[in-house]
């Protein structure tokens, strides 16, 4: 059963589960950053349009995407990283070290420019930035299997998730409809995918067989989802949803990167 908890005009995108059970997620054509929490929702960061990735920081705060690398917390809201001839970060995720992979943008999508080869960064927590994987086509959705060993990523542009393990990348499941946006991975290795235009959540067993289609009803454009244990948050165009699973997501590390001076790549 799918609960909505929150609405609004534009498309909601990069839920986070926060250690106290807040939600953050943001707004990427409405501008800001929300965090959900108790029943009630509240604004984190004003304005900041394009996010489509969060992450939690170990100090407390949060990191996020944009035309930049940002991070916003307790001693307020500073550049991380910047990416030269980049027109945005897309989604990000966290490594089981601390380190934080971003996918870079090199097109513009929101004036239908097409996707060419781009890249999936990693930052480790001595602050060096290095390419984690190249020749993606619009990455988005990021995660790691259980094991720690596969680095998964949604290659929006080709409908397609990628694994990524000792620098080798191959194909590992094509979305059954629409696009391969935001994803996440659950604790027997599961990779569940938001399919974009598709209205739907596709979850993909670890062979990368397609295993069960969760419909939206009325859904839209569904972006991106996050796991609380068992509990399932769903982002789409105007909605925060919330339903329950029978298999348990992985948790997210916290960041440990510099949050100091900026980074350049």
């Amino acid at each position: 059963m799918l609960t909505e908890l929150y609405s609004t005009p534009g498309l909601l995108e990069a839920p986070l589960v926060e250690a106290d059970g807040g939600v953050a997620f943001s707004n990427v054509t409405g501008g800001g950053v929300f965090r959900f929490r108790d029943g009630t929702t509240e604004s984190v960061v004003a304005s900041r349009r394009g996010i489509g990735g969060l992450a939690a920081h170990a100090d407390g705060g949060l990191i996020m995407t944009g035309r930049d690398l940002a991070y916003t917390g307790p001693a307020g809201q500073r550049t991380v990283l910047t990416v030269e001839g980049a027109t945005g970060l897309n989604d990000i995720t966290t490594g089981p070290d601390g380190s934080l992979y971003v996918g870079v943008l090199r097109h513009r999508p929101q004036q239908g420019e097409t996707a060419g080869p781009s890249e999936v960064l990693r930052i480790d927590p001595t602050g060096t930035v290095s390419e984690a994987a190249n020749g993606i086509a619009w990455p988005n959705g990021l995660g790691f299997s259980p094991d720690d060993t596969t680095l998964y990523v949604s290659e929006y542009a080709r409908a397609r998730v990628l694994a990524i393990r000792d620098g080798e990348t191959r194909v590992f499941a094509t979305a059954p409809r629409g696009e391969c946006d935001g994803l996440a991975v659950d604790a027997e290795g599961g990779v569940w995918v938001a399919l974009g235009s598709g209205g739907a959540i596709a979850r993909f067993g670890p062979d990368g067989a397609l295993d069960t289609l969760l419909e939206i009803p009325d859904g839209g454009f569904v972006s991106s989802l996050a796991f609380d244990d068992t509990t399932l948050y769903i982002t789409t165009i105007g909605r925060l949803l919330r339903t329950t699973t029978k298999i348990s997501g992985l948790p997210l590390p916290a960041s440990t990167i510099p949050a100091g001076s900026p980074l350049r790549w």
